[in-house]
């Protein structure tokens, strides 16, 4: 490395040091520190360390990585509360579900100040705190018959929320039509995701608590808590799931034994649905999906309980699925995309995922990105965007082929990764 390369280096990490610190004194006032839900239930962990989100920077802000090093982070908006997914229009808009309840959407990159209409009431809160609207998709015809889904907490008459699925028709301005296509009934639940599958089948998940007396519905067979769930694009239940017709099964299940799910992506290469999972205190998960597999939470687990013993005596145990990457300590695992486009050559078929934090620290979130060898086989992984201490919710590959960021904070920010400049520096590694 010559004298002006380092330079150009130090010279990127003092202006990225500088918008960060410039943002927090100005704006410090604004953030506060989101809690893990279970920091808000002092019987099952320590009291959490406080230690408040700083402001996101305006940027654009400049920053590098191992393999593509001269990228820049531009802010789009700044103005959304804890967001959770985003779904790209083809008219070059998008979709952002905040979890309060609220859809939104950005045209030409601008926010419209007032939530799309539409959407049904929702169950926020809950015991945990993460109940509320979750995910939502696009029908793969869109283009035909302008279907929207999304997953939702639906008031339960107990007073808690059970997660749904939901579709709405979009007109270009709101969703009409809207309805309930699958109810499950199973409430005390937190995430939820959605992914067509090729064959044609809606994939969701359902979370099952994560600790505390219920830990075990995620091997209740009669429960939808702790599954991953196919169905058809109207909701009903396909005859070839694995559990139909099986007594004492609820016949929606695909996979059974997961602590939660928190992204489901389609390797597409290979067309496996991969799932990631948060684990407790470590053991979070990348899963590959199999009908009817069990993947063995909370009988097997790579992770510790909050107060520090093992969850079970082994990580690994015939009759149950293996995960194929695991992160000790946690990071609290979130979105997740395949690479596959064209304006980060060096980043083809990496998988990157969001994180909430780090070994349980605030100020921990983090971008993973994860390269892999032909088989899929994990070959390394780089923790990015540390540096702006937000925990990232969710991240998509654009149409555009640049990556998109979501926040999860309650002043929530979208942002997009590009490329900085023209590489003539690094050329694409063969494989």
């Amino acid at each position: 490395m010559d004298k002006t390369d380092r330079m150009s280096r130090l010279l990127i990490w003092f202006s990225f040091v500088a918008a960060i610190a410039s943002a927090a004194a100005a704006d410090l006032s604004l953030q506060k520190q989101t809690l893990a839900p279970h920091e808000l239930r002092a019987s099952v962990a320590p009291p959490a360390v406080v230690w408040p989100t700083p402001a996101m920077p305006d940027g654009p802000i400049k920053f590098e990585s191992a393999e593509e090093r001269h990228l820049r982070l531009v802010v789009i908006t700044k103005a959304l509360e804890q967001p959770w997914s985003m779904a790209f229009l083809p008219d070059g808009s998008m979709l952002v579900t905040e979890r309060p309840g609220r859809l939104r959407i950005l045209r030409n990159g601008v926010l419209d100040p007032k939530p799309v209409q539409g959407v049904p009431i929702v169950k926020t809160g809950g015991e945990g705190g993460l109940e509320g609207l979750m995910d939502v998709m696009l029908h793969p015809h869109f283009s035909e018959n302008r279907w929207v889904y999304f997953t939702y907490h639906k008031p339960a008459s107990d007073g808690d929320g059970a997660t749904t699925l939901g579709r709405g028709t979009w007109n270009g301005a709101a969703l009409t039509d809207v309805r309930d296509l699958f109810e499950s009934h199973a409430t005390g639940t937190e995430a939820s995701r959605l992914l067509f599958g090729r064959d044609g089948m809606i994939y969701m998940t359902i979370s099952a608590p994560g600790s505390g007396p219920q830990i075990g519905r995620s091997q209740d067979p009669d429960d939808y808590a702790g599954k991953v769930l196919r169905l058809r694009e109207d909701g009903s239940i396909p005859l070839d799931n694995p559990f139909v017709g099986r007594s004492g099964y609820q016949p929606g299940i695909y996979t059974m034994g997961h602590r939660n799910g928190h992204a489901l992506a389609t390797n597409p290469e290979t067309g496996e649905i991969w799932q990631t999972e948060q684990g407790p205190s470590g053991g979070d998960e990348i899963n590959i999906l199999r009908a009817g597999k069990n993947y063995g939470w909370p009988l097997v687990s790579y992770g510790r309980d909050y107060w520090g013993p093992h969850i079970s005596p082994r990580p690994s145990l015939d009759g149950f699925e293996d995960p194929i990457v695991v992160w000790l300590p946690s990071v609290g695992l979130t979105g997740m995309t395949f690479y596959t486009g064209d304006r980060f050559p060096h980043w083809k078929r990496n998988v990157f995922i969001g994180g909430l934090r780090e070994g349980g620290m605030p100020r921990t979130g983090q971008l993973q990105r994860i390269e892999f060898n032909d088989r899929w086989e994990e070959l390394r992984r780089e923790p990015m965007l540390m540096e702006l201490k937000q925990r990232i919710r969710d991240v998509r590959q654009g149409p555009d082929g640049l990556l998109y960021v979501l926040t999860a904070e309650d002043q929530g920010t979208l942002f997009r990764i590009e490329p900085a400049a023209e590489r003539h520096d690094l050329a694409p590694r063969k494989r």
